[in-house]
């Protein structure tokens, strides 16, 4: 059973693996912390872009020779395959480490996984280490690769004078957790820049409403993991097609009590949707929710 130095660890990495929301896809965002034999932290790193190191050899590089005998803590899985990077698990063999603790298991993992490969090698592993905590930054990758299209948010704010104020501060909010990010007639990556281009293409079109379910198969093929729709607008076009949605992000302006009924409706708070996080502003509110489903068997 995780140590709490160990679970203590696989907050960290969780958090570092956040630094990878919109720039590693396709890769996913992970995060790796290395303790000593002695549970000091002595390294810790996450993956940006693919075709860069991974999230373990940065936190390996950061530990040097402290990582033998010592445990690696990462959110998902080290990969198994040699590709543009060398494979993680032989690289945390290399290194000495004694023990891996796994937050969430590769459904892409190749071969036996690399889990099993490190058990083969005399490394002791665990998993399903705050798994569901890893899981608020990986979930929309996962989501993606097990259904083979990405992740969509749609992000607007309900009608009224304060609407594209909120929706643009909405965008703000939100867009560096996406690939691919859609507000009016306007598409862009949600770090500008942010991914490497030999393996990520910005799709030349916006209009969602063409084609919603082919749109997103060609986003996904160009490399694209989470997309996030801002506007009120897009409504025709996503409405009947909820299904597809993933996470619904929703401003309503504040008002006095006996006005409350005619703001936050069924029609924001869709069935099938779980609120995640209610936050308030000045002038607005904004629920956060998810669809209800593990990302395990997704098949819609």
């Amino acid at each position: 059973m995780a140590s709490d130095l160990e679970l203590s660890a696989m907050r960290h990495a969780i958090a570092l693996s956040a630094f990878g929301l919109g720039t590693t896809s396709p890769n996913p965002p992970v995060g790796c912390v290395i303790l000593d034999q002695g549970g000091t932290l002595v390294g810790a790193g996450f993956h940006q872009r693919k075709g860069e190191p991974h999230a373990e050899a940065h936190a390996l590089n950061a530990a040097g020779g402290a990582a033998r005998g010592g445990t690696a803590v990462v959110t998902l899985e080290p990969c198994n395959h040699v590709g543009v990077t060398p494979a993680c698990r032989q690289e945390l063999i290399n290194a000495g480490i004694s023990r891996v603790v796994i937050a969430v298991i590769d459904p892409t993992s190749r071969g036996e996984g690399g889990a099993s490969m490190l058990t083969a090698a005399g490394v002791e592993v665990e998993t399903d280490v705050l798994r569901d905590e890893s899981l608020t930054v990986l979930e929309p990758w996962l989501t993606a690769t097990v259904r083979r299209r990405p992740y969509l948010t749609w992000a607007f704010a309900a009608e009224g004078g304060y609407q594209s104020a909120a929706e643009e501060r909405l965008l703000l909010d939100l867009r560096a957790n996406a690939d691919l990010v859609i507000a009016g007639k306007t598409l862009d990556e949600g770090i500008p820049g942010g991914h490497a281009s030999a393996h990520f293409t910005l799709l030349g079109d916006a209009d969602i409403g063409a084609g919603l379910s082919q749109w997103l198969s060609a986003a996904y093929e160009a490399g694209v993991r989470s997309t996030l729709v801002v506007g009120h607008e897009h409504g025709a076009a996503l409405r009947p097609h909820l299904h597809a949605v993933d996470e619904l992000v929703v401003a309503v302006p504040r008002t006095d009590p006996s006005q409350a009924l005619g703001v936050v409706h069924s029609d924001l708070i869709p069935i099938g949707f779980r609120l995640v996080e209610v936050a308030a502003h000045a002038d607005s509110l904004t629920s956060r929710m998810r669809r209800l489903r593990a990302w395990r068997g997704i098949d819609s």
